[in-house]
Parts: structure tokens; C-alpha cells; sequence
């Protein structure tokens, strides 16, 4: 079992920048692949990215490929999201999770989660 704290979040205009970490209390890679998921007020939970047990695969959602990428570090046991060109409709709060199947899209096949950090872009 692992404990997942994200941090990085906060707030920050339309067009800007913020990397998400995700620190976990044990070995990730070659044990986890992680994901990253969002929900904003009233929306379902959604995927953004995820990355293998390898830390060399990774998938992220169309919503967001071309501005958001993920990457891990192995010394560390962390893994990030890096967000350029945000806009107002990233407004959520940013989830990472932990899972044993390869690097889903699905919340289902996770099974570690955070707390969740916010990510609020402004107008």
C-alpha cells in the first residue's frame, strides 16, 4: 500500500504554467503505473494523463495532449504533471493515483488515490 500526496496546485491566469507533484510513500515504478484524473464542480471524475510501470510509456487525454505532459522520477518516488497554455475550463481539482494495470484511462483500475490539489485558472 502506498500513501499519494499531490502538491503544486493554486492560481493562475489563462496562458500560464503549473507543475503538479505527486510524492508517494513507496516505490513507484515497477510496481505502479499512476495516473492523473480532474473533476471540476458538478462534473464527473476524468482522466488527464497516466504513465507505465516503467516510467517510460504515457498516455494523456485529447483534452490536454500538446499542453500537458507527465514524467516521473525514480529516485524520488514522485511523479509530476506539467501544465503550459492552462485555460479557464482546467479549473479542478487534480488527483493522482496509483494501480497495477497498465497505464488506464479508467479511475476503476486505480487503487491508491490523493487528496486532490486545486488547480483554479483565471480568465
Amino acid at each position: 500500500q502506498v500513501q499519494l500526496v499531490e502538491s503544486g496546485g493554486g492560481l493562475v491566469q489563462a496562458g500560464g504554467s503549473l507543475r503538479l507533484s505527486c510524492a508517494s510513500s513507496g516505490r513507484i515504478f515497477g510496481a505502479y503505473a499512476m495516473g492523473w484524473f480532474r473533476q471540476a464542480p458538478g462534473k464527473n471524475r476524468e482522466f488527464v494523463a497516466a504513465i507505465s510501470m516503467s516510467g517510460v510509456q504515457t498516455n494523456v487525454a485529447n483534452s490536454v495532449r500538446g499542453r500537458f505532459t507527465t514524467s516521473g522520477d525514480n529516485a524520488k518516488n514522485t511523479v509530476y504533471l506539467q501544465m503550459n497554455s492552462l485555460k479557464p475550463e482546467d479549473t479542478a481539482v487534480y488527483y493522482c493515483a496509483a494501480g497495477w494495470s497498465s497505464y488506464s484511462t479508467s479511475s476503476s483500475d486505480y487503487n491508491y488515490w490523493g487528496q486532490g490539489t486545486q488547480v483554479t485558472v483565471s480568465s
